[in-house]
């Protein structure tokens, strides 16, 4: 088949045409995703048993966690304002470098618990990156492909999870923490490269363009004081509280699961350390099957059905996880095709949610407002799933049940969505 007809045989398909569509920052940002995705999935399914390999406790590990996202809040309250005065383009790679190619390298070099502490004190400033490179994509986007980006920002960490097999197969090799260091001198490299190419073919905003000149001269001190204003806005907007409520429980789940899955699996299902990695890979190839078959459909559905049916999902998952026998391989697949189907279905609308629902005009400091308190309540729940965890490595994934069955309820009875629903039925 000549190049004309993949081209358009591709073009068919509503993802794929998207992607060939894109032109600007969407493009720079989303075709430079995987160069951060793959070093981030080579190393997360094995940061945690790095961690306890170098002597740091289930507590110990709660207790980063927690500093973290205390420390996230902060960044989360500078975000905005670092964001508008500096320019979404510029602050994206300056705290890209902080807050990922830093930790990365003292990752690499870790010994104890403070090595690890140090790094979650330079990664917390991911929360500016994260409000100044989500600008940076969507502000120029035309609103249609705005689910479809998010979507692919989705799919390239996936197809990155497929890199995921070799750090198992070195970590078979050489053990688990030369391995890891390794992993980590690579990450550094590849990261750091990504973030250099993307400044390099994006530009500013138009809307960055005009925060900018907005805030020329203007104390970091009276904008912080500003920040009242946009509290207000968000407490009494009934759209916004709603997306901050339900990426607060999202992000809670996330941060357990996260740290503590693979300490469950390996510890207590006793499935051998260069076999986690697979674990990954298995849900990412039902992801990609799902998102290349069904989920150009389920893109263009209302929104409420599509997050609870997610959300349900998510249930159904953690409680097969939760009542696995030791090696209870099959389990644990329901598991990871639960967790993979709702995660495909929820987390691109949990993420366009910040577009749909968010003014415009104060984007970059009302998304760095529902940061801040996003990550202040999130924050406890670190220490509080690793003490869980001390007495029942089950207990964290049980709380995560209660917490997607509140997710599942809020969105169920949200007038936001419904009215966003019902006008896109209108349209």
């Amino acid at each position: 088949m000549d190049s004309g007809k993949v081209t358009a045989a591709l073009k068919r398909h509503p993802l794929f045409a998207t992607l060939l569509e894109l032109r600007g920052n969407p493009r720079a940002c989303v075709y430079t995703e995987p160069l951060w995705g793959i070093p981030f999935h080579l190393y997360s399914p094995f940061a945690t048993l790095y961690m306890y390999a170098l002597g740091v406790s289930d507590q110990q590990i709660g207790m980063i966690l927690t500093i973290g996202m205390i420390l996230q809040v902060a960044s989360s309250l500078l975000g905005g304002i670092v964001t508008d005065k500096m320019g979404r383009r510029k602050c994206t790679l300056i705290f890209d470098l902080l807050s990922w190619s830093i930790p990365t390298f003292i990752w690499m070099l870790s010994r104890n618990f403070w090595w690890f502490l140090i790094a979650a004190i330079f990664n917390s400033l991911l929360q500016v990156t994260s409000n100044s490179w989500n600008c940076l994509m969507v502000e120029d986007c035309p609103p249609k492909y705005l689910v479809d980006i998010y979507t692919w920002c989705t799919v390239s960490g996936l197809l990155a999870v497929f890199f995921a097999p070799l750090a198992g197969v070195l970590v078979a090799k050489i053990s688990l923490i030369p391995a890891m260091r390794i992993i980590y001198g690579f990450a550094f490299i590849v990261m750091t490269s990504k973030f250099i190419i993307l400044y390099k073919f994006s530009t500013e905003t138009q809307q960055g363009i005009r925060r900018m000149e907005e805030t020329r001269g203007q104390k970091i001190t009276s904008m912080l004081a500003g920040y009242k204003d946009v509290f207000s806005h968000v407490l009494r907007t009934p759209s916004t509280r709603m997306v901050l409520a339900i990426m607060t429980l999202l992000n809670i789940t996330s941060m357990v699961k996260g740290s503590f899955f693979s300490l469950y699996v390996n510890k207590n299902l006793l499935v051998p350390e260069q076999y986690i990695a697979y674990f990954p890979m298995i849900r990412a190839a039902v992801m990609l099957t799902f998102i290349f078959t069904v989920q150009a459909v389920i893109n263009r559905l209302p929104y409420k059905p599509v997050m609870v049916t997610g959300g349900l999902l998510y249930i159904i998952g953690t409680v097969f996880l939760v009542i696995s026998p030791p090696k209870g391989y099959g389990t644990l697949l329901v598991y990871m095709l639960c967790e993979a189907f709702g995660f495909a279905i929820l987390m691109p609308r949990r993420d366009s949610l910040l577009v749909l629902f968010v003014d415009p005009n104060e984007r970059a400091r009302i998304v760095g407002l529902i940061s801040v308190i996003m990550l202040g309540i999130s924050s406890p729940f670190g220490w509080i799933a690793g003490a869980l965890s001390e007495i029942d490595r089950r207990l964290p994934f049980m709380l995560c049940i209660v917490l997607y069955v509140i997710c599942s309820v809020l969105v169920m009875v949200s007038k936001p969505l419904a009215n966003y629903d019902n006008s896109l039925k209108a349209d």
